[in-house]
């Protein structure tokens, strides 16, 4: 197989899981109905203010950490930018949302989504570290943080 052969390859995957991740499920790997903003399309301020547990996170810290770290990783995709970060600004900061607030959190998530979408289709090497590492962790932590959200959303809604 050609390198191009390659190339072409892992980028259509990538991008078929960044779109069942967070648009609709097309097969890979969730249930229909199951994607990032399937899940959020029915969440209240109040719902996205609650945590599971005492010292747990918000589900509005979830969704805004989840865009905040898309533009990370994009970043380190696109230029190799590995500037400290403060991960844990947000989960210290978001708590209580208006629905307004709640919104824009969204909103943002979405914008940050339809940017990354046109950084990961205008990538034609996938031979630097920081595109395949880049592209690898940000399919692995969508995962993660949609499990994570769509499990506390149960734990919040049978409460």
């Amino acid at each position: 197989m050609s390198q191009n052969t390659i190339a072409e390859r892992l980028k259509t995957e990538m991008m078929q899981i960044l779109v069942e991740t967070f648009e609709s499920s097309n097969g890979i790997y969730l249930y229909r109905g199951t994607s990032l903003f399937e899940t959020l399309e029915g969440v209240t301020a109040e719902e996205a203010s609650c945590s599971v547990c005492s010292e747990g996170t918000t589900l509005a810290a979830q969704v805004k950490h989840t865009a905040f770290y898309l533009g990370v990783l994009e970043d380190y995709i696109v230029a190799n930018k590995t500037d400290s970060v403060d991960w844990e600004e947000i989960w210290l900061r978001v708590k209580t949302v208006t629905q307004e607030e709640w919104d824009a959190i969204r909103h943002e998530l979405k914008t940050a989504y339809q940017r990354l979408l046109i950084t990961v289709n205008a990538i034609e090497v996938w031979e630097a570290e920081s595109v395949v590492s880049g592209a690898l962790a940000i399919a692995s932590h969508s995962a993660y943080h949609l499990g994570v959200i769509r499990q506390a959303l149960h734990s919040i809604r049978r409460s």
